[in-house]
């Protein structure tokens, strides 16, 4: 076979299998880019600038998750504005979850969110009688409970992340 300067097949052949992947690539990117939903990633989004504080009577604990909507307890409140569905997150202590019953009075510091269609409240502080749990950082994320074990060390890695700007 003879060798034509400035022609290689195998390159050819390469460059053109990459400009098709690229293409690809780019129409997929394309499209993705364009379907934007506001609550992507691990739950819906905390606004920490239309935080509220909702006052009512516990009507329901609910403990077992429910296909769409954020993922751990939710408090069925009864406020000023009807019935409201408190998302308290996954890491309430197991001293929390136990003390947590229906007809209790309740305050919760958090903000309002819609996911899927449904509003929730994502609570930020909850307090029962005079225990008051820190659920979520001032940014919203939730933050795991503080346990007997070492709970300096817990506490500073919790002040770092929110200082960090939340777990990456």
């Amino acid at each position: 076979m003879k060798h034509v300067p400035g022609s290689n097949p195998i390159g050819f052949g390469t460059r053109w299998l990459a400009a098709l992947l690229f293409a690809i690539i780019s129409v997929l990117g394309a499209h993705a880019a364009s379907e934007t939903h506001p609550a992507q990633g691990f739950g819906p989004i905390y606004d920490a600038a239309h935080e509220t504080t909702l006052n009512g009577t516990i009507q329901q604990v609910v403990t077992k998750h429910t296909v769409g909507s954020p993922a751990g307890m939710h408090l069925m409140v009864a406020g000023p504005h009807g019935l409201v569905d408190a998302h308290v997150g996954p890491f309430l202590s197991r001293e929390m979850k136990t003390a947590v019953q229906s007809g209790m009075l309740v305050r919760i510091v958090g903000a309002s969110a819609l996911l899927h269609g449904k509003s929730y409240f994502l609570a930020r502080q909850v307090t029962i009688g005079d225990q008051t749990v820190t659920v979520r950082s001032t940014r919203g994320i939730l933050m795991p409970p503080h346990s007997d074990v070492a709970p300096h060390a817990r506490t500073r890695r919790a002040a770092q992340t929110e200082k960090d700007g939340g777990a990456r």
